[in-house]
């Protein structure tokens, strides 16, 4: 009997979506972001043409603004962002994955209608204030707190390395709390959606990084707070599932990042090595070369099949935490032996920033460190494998 394997090509919706993103981030992030990342800039046009391709609505529902798709499709479009550059590709993920989809997830009606249209159009962005200055990857010894006076939740504490957290465009945050102690005596931690502009909210000023140069990472502080109790997101205490549900699913998301960042590297130096001439021929005709671009395609190619099976595990309502992880682990570390292939193969040319993989090399060492460091993701997929 014919039997068929697993088919791993994307059918031509979502084909038609890559493309015009990979057209997108060739024609129109390319030529100004390297100027952006020079001077910190966000890219307010790029993210405001993005918000008009529909790219911040990708998988929410049409009722919400969105386009009707799926978590795959957002992927999909991070890795071909990503190939260009991870600010922007990383200001979408945040966007859409920390920002509005706790809203989508676990709102009421009423918050979904009031913030996720104007997300979705791109036109306001949300961000997920979780890591805290001393919390780091423990992310349970949360200190902030919200306290319940009358109708209003009173929040005092600080956030740390929040994505989105004080563009001009950013119009609220969603806060994990400690809003009391549970039966057991352990922290009851919540979220609770903080508009931009409240009163005792703060805005760092943004942070001085070794890569993402064009993204908004700040530290959010909190001094007596005062927002609706009707902000509460979610049941009161659910706090630390929710975000680590939101963890599970962000981590295929980076994991696109990571691969679309490998391809990009393979991609600028293939180029690189067909027209870089030394003693009378291309580099590329050099066996040592040939060898490390066909180890950038190996990684590259792995790292992509491990973000798609995660990806269609969680869409079919599969278990994926342990894929999720084996997919943002392997992708990330990919990412930054990649860059560190594609330096060496430009030589000298690699280390001037009007090249892209200077920028590549700078980007990629934070995928091994947000959203779970590597170290958290082994931890995880053992536990997953009853250890």
């Amino acid at each position: 009997m014919a039997t068929r394997g697993p088919d791993f090509r994307l059918d031509d919706e979502l084909e038609a979506l890559r493309k015009t993103v990979e057209e997108f981030a060739h024609e129109v992030v390319a030529p100004v972001i390297g100027d952006l990342c020079e001077r910190g800039e966000f890219p307010y046009d790029i993210v405001r043409q993005m918000g008009q391709m529909g790219l911040f609505g990708l998988p929410f529902p049409e009722e919400y603004g969105g386009m009707g798709g799926d978590y795959f499709a957002l992927c999909v479009a991070l890795e071909e962002l990503a190939r260009v550059d991870s600010s922007v590709a990383i200001t979408l993920e945040a966007g859409v994955s920390l920002g509005a989809m706790p809203i989508y997830l676990f709102g009421t009606d009423e918050q979904k209608h009031e913030w996720l249209p104007k997300l979705c159009s791109g036109e306001a962005l949300a961000a997920f204030g979780l890591t805290e200055p001393g919390g780091g990857s423990d992310a349970g010894a949360t200190l902030t707190t919200a306290t319940l006076d009358g109708d209003s939740w009173v929040i005092n504490g600080t956030k740390a390395f929040i994505t989105n957290g004080g563009t001009d465009a950013t119009s609220v945050v969603t806060v994990t709390a400690v809003t009391g102690v549970d039966e057991s005596g352990h922290k009851e931690i919540s979220s609770i959606l903080v508009p931009s502009g409240t009163a005792g909210f703060t805005v760092s000023k943004k942070y001085s990084k070794v890569g993402w140069s064009a993204s908004d990472t700040r530290e959010l502080s909190f001094s007596d707070a005062r927002v609706p109790e009707a902000n509460l997101l979610g049941p009161r205490g659910r706090g630390y599932a929710q975000f680590l549900s939101i963890l599970d699913e962000g981590r295929i998301a980076i994991a696109a990042i990571g691969v679309g960042l490998a391809q990009g590297c393979l991609d600028e130096s293939l180029r690189y090595a067909r027209e870089r001439q030394a003693f009378g021929k291309p580099i590329g005709a050099n066996q040592a070369v040939q060898f490390k671009l066909a180890d950038m395609e190996l990684r590259a190619h792995t790292a992509r099949l491990a973000y798609y099976d995660a990806a269609g595990r969680m869409l079919r309502g599969e278990p994926f935490k342990r894929q999720a992880s084996v997919a943002k682990l392997y992708s990330s570390e990919c990412a930054v032996e990649n860059a560190r292939e594609a330096t060496q193969i430009h030589g000298g040319y690699g280390f001037m920033n009007e090249f892209p993989v200077a920028r590549m090399w700078r980007d990629a060492k934070v995928l091994e460190i947000g959203e779970g460091t590597s170290e958290v993701q082994r931890i995880l997929i053992a536990r997953d494998l009853g250890l």
